[in-house]
């Protein structure tokens, strides 16, 4: 039998050299860079007139969501990309507790704090309610009530290590809160007049219901100093409510797991460890006073580092899948920010 050349190639292929992916190679720096880049990016448009008030958290979900989808996310940066908005973001949280103490929670008094967990734990349990109600997913609902409940896109990606849901809930959730939260930034103090709050009693409801802490300075700033700086440690003491926030949810989504489990699997509870260091770090801060260097240097590189989360988070976000989840959960953000201004106001009006 005569065998032509084309029937030698084709009993016995020629082996093609095999590719290594480029992220094998490079690992997280690609992503890394490409989150960090953002980041700074979100940060410097701070600088610029009527950015200022937005948080570069904010700005940073943004700009890497515009950048996936105009430009696209690069096959090298994919492994940084999940580490940014994975453990970097874990530690991000943890040095949260670098920014408060539980002096600050002192000073907002027994009736301040009763009024901020009030209004959290209505808040959040109506945000669910209300989206059952709308048939809005169960995953972005609880990330719209914890944004809009506890402390805007930091709750949204904190609450998303336990619930777990899409990349492009996380971001329909961080867009919500930012509307709304911008409009009580610029509406609340157009307001402070016309209600009569005193400076204390404006500066506690801008802390219990405006959503970024951004937010929350810019607003409560513009009544005068003493309701900034009241609002500023009311909010943060808001803030410290995140870990048992995020611990309860992780406990819920175990139950409902081994409530679904057929098979006689009993999952085991997502146990969120940043939390637990947050929490450390709030105890070390309140007995151990940090100089005050390296407290200045501490709250810009956290800021960074949830920016460059939130850079990772729009950097995994399609905007296609965001429009698919149509016109509800919008309704839900909003209903939700009508909830929280009305009720901690409600509070605020009877008990200062």
């Amino acid at each position: 039998m005569i065998m032509t050349a084309r029937t030698v190639v084709s009993h016995f292929p020629i082996p093609q050299p095999v590719s290594h992916p480029v992220p094998h190679r490079l690992g997280v720096w690609p992503g890394m860079i490409l989150a960090a880049a953002i980041a700074g990016f979100g940060m410097a448009l701070r600088e610029l007139p009527g950015l200022g008030h937005f948080s570069p958290m904010i700005l940073a979900i943004l700009i890497g969501i515009g950048f996936h989808n105009l430009v696209g996310t690069p096959a090298a940066a994919r492994a940084g990309v999940v580490f940014s908005m994975r453990t970097l973001l874990r530690f991000a949280i943890v040095l949260l507790g670098l920014q408060l103490t539980a002096a600050q929670v002192a000073e907002v008094g027994a009736t301040g704090v009763a009024v901020i967990v009030a209004t959290l734990g209505a808040t959040f349990l109506f945000t669910t309610w209300l989206g059952r109600r709308l048939g809005v997913d169960r995953g972005l609902t609880e990330l719209i009530a914890a944004g809009t409940s506890i402390c805007g896109a930091s709750a949204v990606v904190a609450t998303n290590t336990v619930t777990r849901a899409p990349d492009e809930d996380v971001a329909y959730a961080v867009a919500c809160v930012t509307v709304f939260g911008s409009i009580a930034m610029f509406g609340y103090p157009l307001l402070a007049g016309p209600l009569g709050l005193g400076s204390q009693g404006y500066g506690l409801w801008a802390g219990a219901s405006i959503h970024e802490i951004a937010q929350v300075v810019a607003a409560a700033f513009q009544n005068g100093a003493a309701s900034g700086e009241f609002g500023t440690v009311a909010k943060l003491t808001r803030v410290m409510l995140l870990a048992p926030v995020v611990m309860t949810l992780g406990f819920l989504a175990t139950r409902r797991a081994r409530r679904r489990g057929a098979d006689g699997v009993q999952p085991k509870m997502p146990m969120p460890w940043f939390v637990l260091g947050f929490v450390a770090l709030v105890a070390v801060n309140s007995v151990i006073t940090i100089p005050e260097g390296i407290r200045q240097g501490i709250v810009p590189a956290t800021t960074f580092l949830l920016s460059m989360a939130l850079a990772a988070m729009g950097l995994e976000t399609d905007i296609a899948k965001l429009r698919a989840k149509g016109v509800r959960p919008l309704i839900l953000g909003f209903c939700a920010f009508l909830f929280i201004a009305g009720f901690s106001l409600l509070l605020v009006m009877t008990t200062m």
